[in-house]
């Protein structure tokens, strides 16, 4: 299974598998055994998180399935709290230490926080780029940017992320976003794919599955796929893990992916935080 996941190739040079395993909201206790699953039916890529809080349990999920490292793709995100250069390059060291490994194969700044730290979004970027220089960070990316955002690091940074992982799913599609990453060689990530299962009894959603036999959940992480995103679903249920794996044995036709893309509310489907206002700092 895990040979028909299509890897991408990000602006550096390097590869992505475009089909991963998310761990937001899955609490500690439940990583292990949820990552464990994914990598043994298949998975390749796992995204984590500093505030996720689960760093250490993806770590050892990974050994104890006894995969090599070079095998398994694993993106972490830098903590809200810690945007200053200082503070980043510290919690970049916790990251490592947390996982128990010399690098990640991805580093995000998880939101731009445009209301936080004098709106300072460029330093906190160049110092994603000493840990790529470094190496111990392969590929450097933001979350939750838009188009100012990358506007800015643009006219002001040297690097240009290699990823954007931004909420996108059938009743947002965020196509603006999407539109500048096409533009500008930046890969677009989807979390919250299923629109946190709203769009799972959507009656188009719903009419698309019966005609091609899969489940509404297939059809729409197929719909991410063929649209050219990086997808990572999220389960603690093994039968759902294996299952939203099994999407790379058909394919949706363009009159069905047509149909879906026209779900799209705009900005009244979004599910998450508005990025331009969003300024949490975890206590």
């Amino acid at each position: 299974m895990a040979n028909t996941i299509p890897d991408i190739t990000l602006n550096d040079g390097n590869t992505i598998p475009q089909f991963g395993f998310g761990v937001f909201q899955i609490e500690p206790k439940d990583t292990v055994a949820a990552v464990r699953t994914a990598l043994e039916v298949g998975y390749r890529h796992i995204d984590t998180a500093e505030m996720y809080g689960n760093e250490a349990e993806v770590g050892q999920a990974i050994r104890e399935v006894g995969l090599d490292r070079g095998e398994v793709f694993v993106t972490s995100k830098l903590n809200n709290g810690f945007h200053r250069p200082d503070d980043a390059r510290k919690a970049f060291d916790s990251t490592l230490a947390a996982l128990k490994t010399d690098y990640v194969d991805l580093f995000l700044i998880h939101w731009p926080l445009p209301t936080r730290y004098d709106g300072d979004l460029v330093s906190t970027w160049r110092t994603l780029e000493e840990f790529q220089r470094d190496g111990r960070a392969r590929s450097i990316g933001v979350s939750n940017f838009q188009v100012p955002h990358l506007e800015r690091l643009a006219a002001e940074a040297r690097v240009v992320p290699a990823v954007n992982q931004v909420e996108v799913h059938p009743y947002f599609g965020n196509e603006q976003v999407r539109q500048y990453g096409r533009t500008h060689n930046i890969i677009t990530e989807a979390w919250a794919p299923i629109a946190q299962g709203r769009v799972l009894d959507d009656p188009t959603v719903v009419d698309v599955a019966q005609e091609v036999g899969r489940t509404p959940a297939q059809v729409v992480l197929r719909w991410h796929v063929q649209r050219g995103d990086v997808v990572f679903p999220k389960s603690t249920t093994p039968s759902r893990i294996e299952e939203n794996l099994r999407i790379f044995d058909f394919e949706l036709d363009d009159v069905a992916m047509e149909r879906i893309t026209a779900l799209d509310k705009g900005a009244s489907g979004r599910q998450g935080p508005d990025p331009d206002t969003f300024d949490y700092i975890p206590a």
